[in-house]
Formats: structure tokens, C-alpha cells, sequence
């Protein structure tokens, strides 16, 4: 089976399953995207995860009642496959007429396939709506770049953008941007999320940032392969010797992504949510 991105069943009529069926699952190796920018296999300058948040699980139990729940999966950078949104949302429909034991059967299930498609162990949490989960919200400890007075006329990523004053000692800051929009790799839907960024190195320019953040606008690149796009550029044109980037994308087909990469050491983002999502 093909595992590009346009064989997958982005932008295609499908029908949905009435019953468990992993086969839905498309994965779509990593490798390649990361080779565009310069990372050899098996040599990452980072460290990461893609965590998903999905909000649209259910199931039958024994007597066929229906369980509705929220999930959260946790796949890492490492892993040599990512996991195709449309066709996780179309697995995840599969259990709605499936009647399974109780949670754990579900948990089990769910690991074990997501793990397969990933080609890693991937961690799941599924909390039904009945045990009352929270979903915290918040902003960054950090500076919003939105409010700088910029003129912008380039709409494609460009390193070049960014720079750092290297004869300025070096601090540690948190920059973050709500402007960050890109284009699914094969529909051109708009993807639309919140960019954080912490490192510690020379200052890097401020107004450069955020034009580089928003030149992502006419981008095609999935949520993970932007947020790598970004932490190498980064690395590659400030040189800071500590980096963080987090982006949270907002909810599609029930389903949110929020990949981040950082370089081993530096904290793993905070966990709360983006207000849009």
C-alpha cells in the first residue's frame, strides 16, 4: 500500500465504518519531509511528541448504550511514521457501533493500533464524559509578538527572516504568535494555530520572527512537518543554545494536533489549551 500523502483519504468521499476496523489507519512516513530540511535519518536535533486531543469517541457498551469520551494520544517525534488526521478520525468513528467491556478494553485496542501505525509505542487516555474531565486554558508566560507594527509581503517560509544579535548577551525568553496559518499537504484546507517559541541564546529580532511565522500562510506542509520546518530554522539561523517550539493547532474533524520539538534538557511545554480549540 502507498503511504503518500495523496493516496490517503484526504479530500475523498469516504463512507464511514460501522464497526472497529483498523485498517483505517493511514501512517505516512516522516522521514521524507524531514530530509527537505536537512535532517538525516536517524540523526533528529530534537526531541518531541504530537498530541492529540480528540473530542468526538464513542462506543457501545455490553448492553449496546452508548459511552461518549474525550481521548488524548501521545506519539513521539521519534516514531518513524506519523498518523494521517482524516484517517484517524475515520478509525475512531469505527468504534461507534462496536460493543466492547469497558474502558480498558478500549485503551488496550486503541494502543495497540495507534503503536503499529506510528511504529511506536504510542500513549493513550481516554476519559469518559461521565467521570467530568477538565481541559485547562491558558496563555503563555512569554511576549506576544502580534502587536508589532510590521509590513509583510512574503507569504512562503523564509529562513532568511531570522536572525539574532549575536553582540548582545544571551537571554532566555518566551515569544509566542496566534498569526501562524498553513495549508493541509494535499486539500489546501487552512490550518490555524497558536506558535511558541522559548529558547535561550542571543536575542533573536522580534519583528523577524513573526514575519517568518507568518510567511507559513500560503504553506502546504502537514502540523508536525510545519513545526519541524520552524525549530530548524530557528536552530539553523540564531543559533540559541536551548529551543522550544509548540504549536496548537485547532480542532479538524474532531481531532487537534500540537506537535512541539525542543532540544534535549529544555522543559516540555506547559499542557493547557489554546482558547480556539
Amino acid at each position: 500500500m502507498s503511504t503518500a500523502p495523496e493516496a490517503s483519504p484526504l479530500g475523498k468521499a469516504v463512507a464511514y465504518a460501522e464497526h472497529y476496523d483498523p485498517a483505517l489507519l493511514f501512517p505516512i512516513p516522516r522521514q521524507g519531509k524531514r530530509a527537505e530540511i536537512g535532517i538525516a535519518e536517524g540523526a533528529l536535533p530534537f526531541v518531541g511528541e504530537d498530541i492529540w486531543n480528540a473530542y468526538e469517541l464513542s462506543w457501545l457498551d455490553p448492553r449496546g448504550k452508548p459511552v461518549v469520551a474525550l481521548a488524548h494520544f501521545i506519539v513521539p517525534a521519534t516514531s518513524p511514521n506519523l498518523i494521517e488526521s482524516k484517517s484517524l478520525k475515520l478509525y475512531l468513528n469505527s468504534f461507534n457501533q462496536t460493543r466492547l467491556a469497558g474502558v480498558d478494553e478500549l485503551v488496550a485496542t486503541l494502543t495497540r493500533d495507534l503503536s503499529a501505525a506510528a511504529g511506536a509505542p504510542v500513549l493513550v487516555h481516554v476519559a469518559p464524559l461521565s467521570t467530568r474531565p477538565q481541559r485547562p486554558m491558558g496563555y503563555p508566560k512569554g511576549i506576544l509578538l502580534d502587536g508589532l507594527e510590521i509590513d509583510v509581503d512574503l507569504y512562503t517560509p523564509e529562513p532568511a527572516l531570522l536572525s539574532a544579535d549575536t553582540s548582545r548577551a544571551p537571554v532566555t525568553e518566551t515569544l509566542y504568535s496566534h498569526l501562524l496559518k498553513s495549508n493541509c499537504l494535499v486539500t489546501g484546507q487552512p490550518d490555524w494555530a497558536m506558535l511558541v517559541v522559548r529558547y535561550t541564546g542571543a536575542p533573536i529580532d522580534r519583528e523577524g520572527l513573526l514575519r517568518y511565522i507568518i510567511s507559513f500562510r500560503q504553506h502546504n506542509e502537514f502540523h508536525e512537518q510545519c513545526v519541524e520546518r520552524v525549530f530548524v530554522d530557528i536552530l539553523r539561523q540564531c543559533q540559541p543554545s536551548a529551543l522550544s517550539v509548540f504549536a496548537r493547532y485547532t480542532r479538524r474533524g474532531g481531532l487537534d494536533i500540537n506537535p512541539y520539538r525542543r532540544t534535549p534538557g529544555t522543559a516540555v511545554p506547559a499542557p493547557f489549551a489554546e482558547i480556539r480549540q
